[in-house]
Formats: C-alpha cells, structure tokens, sequence
C-alpha cells in the first residue's frame, strides 16, 4: 500500500466477487481494522479460521498470515475497512499488537456503543473525500475509535472473564516499557531487569507473539517513529538519529535503508510527493 491512511467500504457486490475469487493467506506491510456492520467474516489467522457475524471488529497487524473472505448474510453485507501505515498512529500502534495478537475478531453487540464506530469511520471516510485531505482529523478519529473499541472490549472481557496466560501478559508490560523507553541507547538486558525475567524468556514470549526478538522489536519501534518524524517534521536526518539514541548517523541510514528498501531522505522524498498527489 503507498498511502499513510486508507478507508473503504465492502457491500455484498464486493463480498461476492472476493468470496468467489479469495485469495491464498499472505501478509501485508500495513495494519488493518475491519468494522463489520452487516455480513460475515471468514477469517484465517494464527492457523484456524474462524466465522464471526456482524456486528464485529477485525484486526490484522503487519505481517501476520492471514485470510478475509467478507460473506453476504441474511442477504446483507456492509463492512468498512481502514488500512494504515504504522507510522500514522506510531504512539498507538504497538499497544494494539498487544492487544489483538491472541483475538484478532471481538464480537460486539448491537446498539449505540457500535454506531459510534460507525459514525467515526464515516467521518473518516468524509474527510479523505474533501479536495485537501487533513490528515491530522483523520488520525486523531482513527486514535478515537481505537480508544472506544478497546473501551468496549474491556466490558466483554469482563463479563467473560477469560483466562490471560502470563506470557501475554508480560508481553503486553513489555510494550509499555518500550513506549517510554524506546528512544534511549538500551538493550534486552534493560527490558529483562524491569520485568523480573532472564533475556532468554523475554526473548522467547516475543519470538512466540510476534515472531521477532526482543531487539528486533526495538528497532521496528524506532523505525516506525523515525518514519513518523520524517513526514511530520522538518529534523534533520541527524537529529532524528540522535533523538532515536544513534550515536552515528550512518549507522542510522543503514539500518533505515536495511528495514524499509530506502534511506531516510529517499523515504521523506517519496512521501511527500504520495502527500501531494
């Protein structure tokens, strides 16, 4: 996907022609969130797949193998689907790899609570329609209705009081550690000691949630942000490195241009001409 940030509705003319053409499970370079309002999802992730009937949220983060076939029931379906780059929301992102990794589809019920996810995506999808797209509204109402998702989830949770393993758990306290701690020059160890655990089994939680190790995990967060301040900010490539904590620039550029095929300022280059047209 070239945009930051793109939103789309699926009706039962489109479901038809996914569902009689689906393709194999693949992943993408980008988040997804689906709000189901009519219709149903057939859904292949962490290697089961699963039916789920509106009203429903789906979650995909990057990189993970997955298959959505969007199905006609009871003769509707009307499902918006938002895609974005981990970079527009950077402050956001992790934490809902925290809370998605082990329940990617949350069944909702019907009533207030659920328009109002609704009305937002409408905004959202009103605002990418304007001649010059803001997209500042648009990120703030998609932080919006991730607030309010989670907020009602929380409520199911508690009704259904299911069992957290430890491990998602202190997977779920190391990426708020992350958060506050991303940018400074520190490793595995760090994380370990503040979570009262061997680098060995913090490494091994993250290699089973996310597939990546503990400093992989670091470094994807500190790309994402790096991102961040390339689009939205003037900084030099230098100052962004050193706020990052790189003691070198050029250490820097290669891991940069290592993870996402372009240095920095190629990358700033390339988005502000997407930004434009």
């Amino acid at each position: 996907m070239n945009k930051l940030f793109h939103i789309f509705r699926v009706d039962e003319e489109e479901a038809k022609k996914i569902s009689e053409q689906p393709d194999e499970p693949h992943n993408h370079d980008f988040e997804e969130l689906l709000i189901g309002i009519n219709g149903e999802l057939e859904h292949f992730i962490d290697f089961n797949t699963t039916k789920i009937q509106a009203p429903f949220v789906s979650f995909v983060t990057r990189g993970k193998a997955h298959r959505i076939i969007p199905r006609i029931y009871k003769g509707k379906c009307d499902i918006w689907g938002i895609r974005f780059k981990s970079e527009f929301i950077p402050e956001t992102t992790f934490q809902l790899y925290s809370l998605y990794h082990d329940q990617a589809n949350i069944k909702f019920k019907e009533g207030y609570c659920f328009q109002r996810l609704v009305t937002l995506c409408e905004m959202m999808y009103s605002e990418t329609q304007q001649e010059t797209t803001d997209l500042s509204i648009t990120r703030q109402l998609l932080s919006v209705l991730f607030t309010m998702i989670e907020a009602e989830r929380k409520k199911l949770e508690t009704q259904n009081e299911p069992l957290h393993k430890t491990q998602h758990i202190s997977f779920g306290n190391f990426l708020t550690i992350l958060e506050e701690n991303y940018k400074r020059s520190v490793g595995v160890e760090f994380y370990a000691e503040k979570l009262f655990m061997s680098s060995r089994n913090l490494n091994l939680i993250c290699q089973n949630i996310l597939e990546q190790s503990v400093s992989e995990i670091i470094e994807t967060r500190k790309l994402i942000e790096a991102k961040n301040l390339l689009i939205s900010t003037d900084k030099t490539i230098s100052v962004i490195a050193y706020e990052l904590g790189y003691n070198e620039n050029s250490y820097f550029s290669n891991v940069f241009k290592k993870k996402s095929g372009q240095s920095p300022s190629e990358f700033r280059d390339d988005m502000k001409k997407r930004l434009i047209s």
